[in-house]
């Protein structure tokens, strides 16, 4: 005889466990109900609707089955847990056991007749990346012939907006920064002469009314944002 030799997983009957060298896991479960067997892993998927899971009628000690909240909606459709006349945690199968937290996952294992099955984990994972911030810009002030005071947002796909005029004294030549990781602000430029007019830009990309006298009166500067770490 030949062929290759895989590790197993055995019972504490001595049978061998059909999942080789460990936990086999299943396609995800999007039904209202379904029934498990040890050994098994099951992403259960609860977008549409709650789920009720039966567990296996009977088990030996160290059957192990874990649950897992595929789309982090148990808070929202919670797991009933049906443990199929076997007792859970010690109680028998006329409670009701829900789960009803998100991003929750299971690891049950079962002892004996007395306790039964016993989540050897109940661990909620926390989701703890937020999207990043949507980029944007802004077109501001300018020269036409005479100095203007029109705005022009961007989008975040390149697309720049319509003409918004009168926000602030009309200036040429001035410069602007960010701050705050999400604000800006223009500065100083020409109004006939160097300006110390600033304007802030909410993250919204409102532009504010005037500030005046803010440093020395100036045209064709610079501006970088920066940062530092105390």
């Amino acid at each position: 005889m030949s062929g290759l030799v895989k590790d197993n997983i055995f019972g504490s009957s001595g049978v061998v466990l059909e999942a080789a060298g460990g936990l086999s896991w299943q396609s995800v479960v999007t039904a209202s109900t379904v029934t498990v067997s040890a050994a098994k892993g099951y992403f259960i998927n609860t977008t549409s609707n709650a789920c009720t899971i039966t567990l296996p009628s009977s088990a030996e000690a160290g059957d192990q089955i874990i649950l897992v909240d595929y789309a982090r909606t148990w808070g929202t459709n919670a797991i009933t847990i049906d443990s199929n006349g076997l007792n859970f945690q010690g109680s028998d199968d006329t409670y009701i056991v829900d789960y009803d937290t998100a991003g929750q996952a299971l690891n049950l294992v079962y002892s004996d007749a007395t306790i039964g099955w016993t989540p050897s984990s109940d661990i909620a994972n926390a989701f703890d990346h937020t999207a990043p911030p949507t980029q944007k810009a802004l077109f501001g002030y300018g020269y036409t012939g005479s100095n203007v005071s029109m705005t022009n947002l961007v989008s975040n796909s390149g697309v720049v907006a319509a003409d918004v005029t009168g926000v602030g004294t009309a200036r040429s030549q001035l410069a602007a920064a960010t701050y705050g990781l999400d604000k800006a602000i223009f500065g100083y430029g020409t109004t006939g002469s160097g300006s110390s007019l600033t304007n802030l830009v909410n993250n919204s990309g409102v532009v504010s009314a005037d500030v005046t006298g803010v440093g020395t009166g100036r045209v064709a500067l610079a501006a970088a944002g920066y940062s530092f770490s105390a």
